[in-house]
C-alpha cells in the first residue's frame, strides 16, 4: 500500500479526506528530516454527525473540534511515524493557505478566498502530516474557477462586504448584527454556499452555523 492510500485508509473512519499532498522545503519551517505533506479535511457528506457524536463535543470543554482533530490526527501520525501538524494553535503558526495552494488542490478563488477541487468555498483543513519519505504526489488538480461561467461568489454577498477586492471583515460583523444578516449567521456564508461546488459538497447547515458563531463572537 502506497503512503497515500495508507493515510487514506487510517482517516477515512474518522470521516476525514486527503485534500491534497506536496514536497516540502527548507522555508516551510519544519525540520529537514520531515520531504512531504499531506493535507487532511473534512470529508462529506457525514463530518458533522460523526465529530458532534466523539466524547470532545461534549464533554464541555473549549474548541472541542480542534481537540478532536488533534487526537484523531496525532493517532494516524504516531501509527505511521509521521508528524501532525495543525492550523491553530501555535506559536509557530504553520503555512497553510500555502500549502494549500502548492497542493494542486486549492486556488485563490475570485474572491480571494481559497477554493478547493471538490469542497469549493467550503474547504478547511483540520490538519496534515508531516512525512520523512518523498511521496509519488497525486497530478494536480484543474482550477474550478477557470470553468464557471456564472462565478456567483462575486455577487452573493448581501452586504457586499466579500467580492472581487477582498474581504470587508467589520462590514460582514455589521451586517450579521443586522435581521437580515440572520440568514447567513444561521446558514453560513452566502458567498461560500453559492460556489457550485460547495453546493455539491455535502456540509451541512448545522456545521457552518457553528462556525459563524465562533466567528462573530
Amino acid at each position: 500500500m502506497t503512503p497515500l492510500h495508507d493515510i487514506t485508509a487510517r482517516a477515512a473512519p474518522h470521516r476525514l479526506g486527503l485534500f491534497g499532498a506536496l514536497r516540502l522545503t527548507a522555508e516551510d519551517g519544519l525540520s529537514p528530516e520531515w520531504r512531504s505533506l499531506v493535507l487532511l479535511g473534512p470529508e462529506e457528506p457525514g463530518f458533522w454527525a460523526h465529530v458532534t457524536a466523539e466524547p470532545e463535543w461534549s464533554d464541555g470543554k473549549d474548541d472541542p473540534i480542534d481537540r478532536w482533530s488533534a487526537r484523531v490526527i496525532g493517532e494516524i501520525a504516531d501509527a505511521l511515524g509521521a508528524l501532525a501538524v495543525y492550523p491553530f494553535g501555535g506559536p509557530p503558526h504553520r503555512p497553510f493557505f500555502n500549502w494549500a495552494l502548492r497542493s494542486g488542490r486549492a486556488f485563490a478563488s475570485p474572491v480571494t478566498l481559497l477554493v478547493h477541487d471538490r469542497a469549493g468555498l467550503f474547504v478547511s483543513y483540520r490538519g496534515a502530516l508531516a512525512l520523512a519519505q518523498d511521496i509519488d504526489l497525486p497530478p494536480p488538480a484543474a482550477n474550478p474557477c477557470e470553468t464557471c461561467a456564472d462565478k456567483p461568489c462575486l455577487t452573493a454577498c448581501p452586504a457586499g462586504a466579500l467580492g472581487a477586492t477582498g474581504y470587508d471583515v467589520p462590514a460582514c460583523h455589521d451586517f450579521l448584527d443586522l435581521p437580515e444578516g440572520q440568514d447567513c449567521l444561521s446558514r453560513g456564508c452566502a458567498v461560500r454556499r453559492a460556489c457550485p461546488l460547495s453546493k455539491a459538497y455535502g456540509r451541512v447547515e448545522e456545521q457552518s452555523a457553528y462556525h459563524m458563531r465562533l466567528f462573530h463572537k
